[in-house]
């Protein structure tokens, strides 16, 4: 058993599932020769790629995430009373203030995800802590509220160490458990509240050659039989589902019909949690770690 492991623990109200849901904010922080990267982006996107020119294609279709994908995710989230974590890139809530404020607004929570929306093993150490350091004070000043959550695009050895440095509560850099646990960092511990690939919407703009949902409720129906099972084996052992979403994926009409399908589905059910990723550190390391350093909104 892995430090802070507790496999006997019981949500808030007895909850036997913690439904987690989190939407990446990271348009407008991509790579691309406007921004003095040597390529343009071409993360979960179908376009063709441009080699070192601007990618036209690209840049609207992340455009789309903060014009009208933000806006139709949060509406579903303000119908239902939910509230979600906000993976937040420094840079993209820059280019968009006003979508920033609403976030915290709202009650949801804003999270760091880097200034630019980039991956860690191409910076150096240094350049790392500085990108991490960037995104709190831009993140901080665009939505009101430091962000003490962190999850990288590609983590080093080194994240952790930086997190722990500069304050943050937890990350979401793990993908192998259903529970939160502590990683053991040459500067202490540092709670991960693990994230998952199975439930994320980049399966619908797989890579090249690779499958992905052919269909908006095959999401749907990912997202319920993994709420299911998790639901079954809460009565023993309650687990955590992460749902994750991208306001260029999600945002569209199609698929975040989905989003909403599921969300009436599983507030269908007793005995659930719907927290922001805050809200489950707060519990976990007050309750399940004895301490009070939970940080503010």
């Amino acid at each position: 058993m892995r430090e802070g492991d507790c496999p006997r623990h019981r949500w808030p109200d007895e909850a036997r599932i913690a439904v987690s849901f989190v939407v990446h904010f990271e348009e407008g922080a991509e790579r691309t020769p406007l921004e003095g990267d040597g390529h343009a982006e071409l993360g979960t996107s179908p376009i063709e790629p441009s080699g070192d020119r601007r990618n036209l294609g690209v840049e609207s279709l992340y455009e789309y995430g903060p014009r009208r994908g933000f806006w139709r995710l949060m509406e579903i989230f303000e119908r239902t009373g939910i509230k979600v974590t906000f993976l937040c890139s420094g840079r993209a809530l820059e280019r968009n203030p006003v979508a920033a404020r609403e976030i915290t607004l709202r009650g949801h929570e804003a999270c760091g995800h880097g200034y630019r929306w980039v991956p860690y093993h191409s910076l150096s150490p240094d350049e790392e802590r500085a990108d991490i350091e960037k995104a709190i004070s831009s993140i901080t000043e665009t939505t009101g509220q430091r962000p003490l959550g962190w999850h990288s695009r590609a983590a080093t050895e080194s994240t952790r160490e930086h997190l722990l440095e500069l304050g943050f509560l937890y990350d979401s850099d793990s993908y192998d458990d259903d529970v939160p646990y502590l990683v053991r960092t040459s500067r202490g511990d540092l709670l991960t509240i693990p994230y998952a690939v199975d439930t994320s919407d980049e399966k619908f703009w797989p890579p090249p050659m690779v499958a992905g949902f052919s269909r908006p409720g095959h999401f749907f129906d990912v997202l319920k039989d993994a709420f299911d099972k998790l639901y079954e084996e809460g009565a023993e052992s309650p687990g955590m589902m992460s749902v994750g979403m991208r306001l260029r994926i999600s945002g569209r009409p199609s698929r975040a019909s989905q989003v909403m399908r599921f969300i009436r589905y599983a507030k269908g059910h007793s005995d659930v949690w719907f927290p922001r990723r805050i809200d489950i550190a707060r519990w976990w390391i007050e309750t399940q770690l004895g301490g009070d350093e939970t940080g503010d909104d």
